[in-house]
């Protein structure tokens, strides 16, 4: 009997897992050490080692930016206090206000220069204690002009010796592409370092993929071959979020058909499900999770009729 495909307590005991290793949520713990993604964790010490003011992180959507961004963040020693701003869509003051209550300054009754003021003396202060300021920005691509030049203005803060924070900035390749504009040349010629985060090559997909698995907690055979690992890199081009999505389908599709091993059926449907998920998102509808699920046993059902004709 076909089993429920999305029977997560299910899956993780009949693979042995401790949890889910191809979770979309960036999960530090199944961190696998990328070359591009090492590249930037140790360009990230190292500038903030000499005191850069501004460093830059970019990569296509689902590189594994936000995975590097927590990995960093765990690695911070704790001389570093850290200003984390996850949504940079803010305007100049509301930037200030946001970092002022991240460094816990009371922001209540503050005007646009106080609050200037305030962040430079907590600054001076933190410094004093021997404590570095670092200011991480995810998505900063979304970060409108205006606000861009606050943050420009915001690096200049130094003491004689060194700079009183350093800004972090994590984005796509927009931010490339906004920080060429002429208007921000001062800020360009600010960013000493710079990371570009690339897509998984064939052999990185397959260790992975089998990396991933075994930091869950499972302790079998490779469950991905080199033929179904080759199909998911070919169709995913690499990208880690990708493979996480096709990588979770197919556990799925093993699991109900109580297979430890990944075919190539079921690597072939997890990609027409996921190819034809993309296509509605493309004409601006989400599925939802009982259609989903209605799809998923759908595929299984071609799956053992295609089974079936293979064995005649």
């Amino acid at each position: 009997m076909t089993k429920s495909v999305y029977n997560e307590k299910g899956i993780l005991s009949f693979f042995g897992l401790k949890e889910v290793p191809f979770n979309l949520t960036p999960n530090v713990a199944l961190y696998y050490g990328l070359p591009t993604h090492e590249e930037a964790l140790v360009l990230l010490t190292s500038a903030l080692e000499k005191g850069d003011g501004f460093i830059k992180i970019t990569g296509e959507v689902g590189t594994g930016k936000t995975m590097v961004l927590r990995k960093f963040i765990t690695q911070l020693p704790d001389n570093y206090e850290l200003v984390y701003l996850p949504n940079p869509i803010l305007n100049p003051g509301e930037l200030k206000i946001s970092i002022a209550r991240e460094l816990a300054i009371d922001v209540d009754n503050c005007t646009n220069l106080s609050l200037s003021d305030d962040i430079n003396h907590r600054l001076l202060e933190l410094n004093s204690l021997g404590k570095k300021v670092v200011l991480v920005i995810d998505e900063a691509q979304s970060i409108p002009n205006d606000t861009l030049e606050a943050l420009r203005l915001l690096g200049n803060l130094e003491t004689e010796h060194q700079k009183m924070i350093h800004i972090v900035l994590f984005g796509q390749p927009e931010l490339d592409a906004k920080l060429s504009l002429a208007i921000f040349r001062q800020l360009r010629q600010r960013i000493t370092f710079s990371c570009k985060l690339a897509p998984l090559d064939l052999a990185q997909t397959s260790a992975y993929l089998n990396y991933r698995l075994h930091a869950a907690g499972y302790r079998g055979a490779d469950l991905f071959l080199k033929k179904q690992a080759k199909m998911i890199y070919k169709y995913t081009k690499g990208i880690p979020r990708l493979i996480n999505v096709v990588a979770s389908k197919c556990l799925m599709l093993a699991y109900a058909q109580e297979s430890y091993q990944i075919t190539t059926v079921q690597v072939k449907l997890a990609i027409a499900d996921t190819e034809q998920n993309v296509m509605v998102e493309h004409n601006g509808q989400r599925l939802v999770t009982v259609i989903l699920i209605i799809a998923i046993m759908a595929m299984l059902a071609l799956a053992y009729v295609l089974l079936f004709m293979e064995s005649v």
